[in-house]
């Protein structure tokens, strides 16, 4: 069926964004902040809610990680899982039985940037930067990742406020941290997460082992890598107010503003945090919101949404998922850098499903280029070879989408059919890579 993929690709221009930020490292025993040219950016996600939407609950997440940083998409069946759990860096105790998920992450880390599971719910999480680094909220000292985090959120919860409630538990048992680069031992930073299902999202946002967290139902949000919960939530972590007034950041006066009192001056990711509102009230206001319209939203080069490969941290994957209450969640995964120089492939969640090998990293080389990897790379180093490939691409993933979203209503009258979604994924990359060949 996949060799049926297809789908219209903005080759979007994207300008080289350099700026002055501030990140934090451990000099010496202190936290501080280094300034520097060239920010590490660090991802985008979106959703979009009904009445917006033209079906369902449409998720988005562009992943910018480290230049070179090889990123997997790997499936994950579910298992009868007792004992502990050995995460990137930290064995954790087991929470049981988990579900199958599919995760696209960096291939020399346990955890990932972003997934979904088989009850259609998914995750992404952002890098933040807070003013609260000290002791137990040091962000280089190792613990579980917020890339952890999301697979053990994914791993255990059956909907959005139960990804959300797993992933508050396990961050005020263990805490979060440790180096989230391969190759930077005192790259840290804390996270926020969009969690997301058929029904609803949250929005959590974190500073060690503190938290808020806000539920949205309708429209739209958008994270990136500054807080962005005010005064408006509906949880947070106990003692969360009493800890803000010790620590001097906030005088108790007035509503307690989450993002006011932890924020760090730096503000990164503020202006594409900003560019991705508008956008998505741009793209939303027609009340007709698809997959399509998300693949062209994380193909945004002008905002910096999306980045290229000679960016000094590139968009090196990315996820689209429609999330429906009746019939299978469709899931894209692109596998490969930039979205505007890549396709976005399906994957739906079946009791035989199959995937590829060649979206995996080797087993005896973590983090070194997948088969896809390579032979993209290649392809798009090359004009005269991308300019012939990519455009068939293009019209490939376009034709999928109605097709899928046509099966989709298919499954719905007859269950049955679900069985055609078995290769789904499998097929799209094996047709790929035979275009790059």
């Amino acid at each position: 069926m996949i060799a049926r993929i297809k789908c219209q690709i903005d080759i979007c221009q994207v300008s080289r964004q350099t700026r002055r930020f501030s990140y934090f490292k451990k000099i010496e025993g202190h936290i501080i902040a280094i300034t520097k040219m060239e920010a590490p950016q660090s991802c985008d996600t979106f959703v979009v809610l009904p009445p917006l939407t033209k079906y369902g609950v449409v998720f988005g997440k562009n992943s910018d990680r480290p230049q070179g940083e090889i990123q997997e998409v790997v499936y994950f069946p579910a298992t009868q899982r007792d004992g502990k759990i050995k995460c990137t860096y930290i064995e954790i105790d087991s929470e049981g039985p988990s579900q199958a998920v599919i995760l696209s992450k960096p291939g020399w880390m346990w955890g990932a940037e972003m997934g979904a599971n088989e009850s259609s719910v998914v995750i992404g999480n952002e890098a933040i930067w807070t003013r609260d680094t000290n002791k137990e909220f040091d962000p280089v000292v190792k613990r579980l990742l917020g890339m952890d985090l999301v697979r053990l959120g994914l791993e255990y919860g059956k909907t959005a406020e139960d990804a959300c409630n797993v992933i508050v538990k396990l961050l005020e048992k263990y805490g979060q941290g440790g180096p989230c680069s391969q190759n930077d031992p005192n790259f840290g930073y804390h996270n926020s997460f969009l969690i997301a299902d058929p029904t609803c999202a949250w929005v959590l946002e974190t500073i060690g082992k503190h938290w808020v967290a806000k539920k949205i139902t309708e429209g739209y949000y958008n994270i990136s890598n500054s807080l962005s919960i005010t005064t408006d939530f509906d949880k947070h972590s106990e003692g969360l107010l009493e800890y803000a007034k010790e620590k001097c950041l906030w005088d108790s006066e007035g509503k307690f503003d989450f993002a006011a009192a932890f924020c760090a001056g730096s503000k990164i990711g503020c202006e594409r945090y900003d560019a991705g509102k508008e956008l998505l009230a741009d793209l939303t206001a027609p009340k007709c919101f698809n997959e399509r319209a998300m693949f062209g939203l994380l193909r945004d080069g002008k905002s910096g949404i999306c980045r290229t490969v000679s960016e000094a941290f590139p968009t090196q994957g990315s996820q689209v998922s429609t999330l429906v209450a009746q019939g299978p969640s469709i899931h894209w995964f692109t596998a490969t850098p930039d979205p505007s120089h890549s396709v976005y492939k399906p994957f739906a969640f079946t009791p035989n499903v199959k995937v590829s090998v060649h979206t995996k990293c080797p087993e005896n080389e973590p983090g070194a280029k997948h088969r896809l990897y390579e032979l993209h790379e290649k392809a798009t180093s090359d004009a005269k070879k991308s300019g012939q490939v990519l455009p068939l691409l293009c019209s490939m993933e376009k034709q999928c989408v109605q097709e899928l979203n046509d099966l989709v209503e298919e499954i719905k009258q007859n269950p049955d059919k679900l069985s055609e979604l078995d290769d789904l994924f499998k097929d799209a990359v094996e047709t790929e890579v035979k275009f790059y060949r």
